[in-house]
């Protein structure tokens, strides 16, 4: 493994500023905190998307144009997990995406995958559940299509978070030509989903028996959302979004709110036109966090662990387009701090886990994915 030092750079944000601009505004002077290495855990990975820790120290990892992957202690199995998903599209945003482990995996041994089913003409997101052995996936099948089906490969979505209750949540974005679909309850593009351990429909849904609209919706007005999280402490449901030309977010999630997208937004299409002249509305709920220019968040871990103690409470966000983490800070439900880490390794990150070691793991998007893992100096 390699291991080497880098310089943090911290800027505090002025939050409020933000969200009625639109702009990410720095309010105090940049300063240097204390160094922390980066250690390269494994190499050869074909785009990595999403890490889930298994028990007893190994790891599962998805490819998003591979295979799911295992690391036996660190060390990458050269050979991919067999029964897992078929028909993967495999192009643009869209492949083989979020990993995670049910919430009884110590005695089920089961686990969820998501993934785009189909071709370039016709596709949408799946959930495929199945049970691993500690070798290969056994009586796998999809217990969830998203409705409609969409054309195109970009902004898909994946990312699932199971709640207290055991149901789980998953991230169904817009489809990007589809943007109006965000919009529309009947619908799942531009959703987050809330569903049971079977793929059913949970009777306390937001939606349930509203005539025209998909049961299965949580909440709507999303673009592309690749972040999402569970706060334990306190089960606060967190999500973070890619916005068009600048207006990336952060969002806190309450069950049936419209989050604005594309009737409000902070940023501009990409050929500059306007998509909205409103970034507040009625009936919209607000971003906690703004970020113009755009980041591209992707990845999402809050650390609860032991080796930072510094860093408790803090959420820690990557970013594609920026090459970086960002680590957020807050109080009383607003960000006061936000960190800029990783910059020195002009790398796209895919996503952020802490581990149950209590680092931080973090993927690189490449051709030649690496996972990486955070330490103490």
């Amino acid at each position: 493994m390699k291991s080497f030092c880098v310089s943090r750079v911290v800027c505090r944000v002025a939050v409020i500023a933000a969200l009625w601009t639109g702009l990410e505004v720095r309010g105090a002077p940049q300063s240097i905190g204390p160094a922390y290495k980066v250690e390269t855990v494994a190499t050869g990975l074909r785009k990595p998307w999403s890490l889930a820790f298994l028990p007893g120290g190994n790891a599962l990892v998805t490819e998003k144009f591979g295979e799911l992957r295992i690391l036996h202690q660190d060390v990458l199995d050269p050979a991919p997990v067999a029964g897992g998903p078929e028909n993967i599209l495999k192009e643009g945003d869209s492949g083989l995406l979020d990993v995670v482990l049910d919430p009884d995996f110590q005695t089920n041994q089961m686990i969820y995958v998501s993934f785009n089913e189909g071709s370039s003409k016709e596709n949408h997101l799946a959930v495929f559940k199945a049970r691993f052995d500690g070798k290969r996936l056994i009586d796998g099948k999809v217990i969830f299509r998203s409705t409609p089906e969409k054309a195109g490969p970009q902004h898909s979505g994946g990312r699932i978070a199971f709640l207290p209750d055991k149901t789980f949540l998953v991230t169904v974005s817009d489809g990007f030509v589809y943007r109006d679909a965000a919009q529309d309850l009947g619908s799942d593009l531009g959703k987050v989903l809330r569903l049971d351990r079977e793929g059913h429909v949970p009777p306390d849904n937001p939606f349930v028996d509203k005539a025209g609209v998909r049961p299965e919706i949580f909440t709507y007005g999303h673009r592309n959302a690749l972040g999402l999280l569970v706060d334990p402490r306190n089960g606060d449901i967190w999500l973070h979004e890619n916005g068009p030309k600048g207006g990336d977010e952060v969002n806190l999630l309450k069950p049936g709110r419209n989050y604005g997208w594309p009737k409000t937004t902070f940023g501009i299409d990409y050929s500059g036109e306007l998509i909205t002249k409103l970034q507040k509305a009625e009936g919209i709920t607000d971003p906690v966090v703004v970020w113009v220019p755009s980041i591209a968040p992707s990845g999402f871990t809050l650390y609860l662990g032991s080796k930072f103690p510094q860093w408790t409470g803090n959420f820690f966000v990557g970013a594609l387009a920026e090459h970086s983490i960002r680590r957020l800070r807050m109080e009383k439900d607003r960000w006061m701090e936000q960190e800029i880490l990783l910059r020195e390794l002009d790398a796209r990150i895919r996503d952020v886990r802490t581990g149950p070691d209590g680092y931080i793991y973090v993927l690189t998007d490449s051709d030649n994915g690496q996972v990486l893992r955070l330490l103490q100096r």
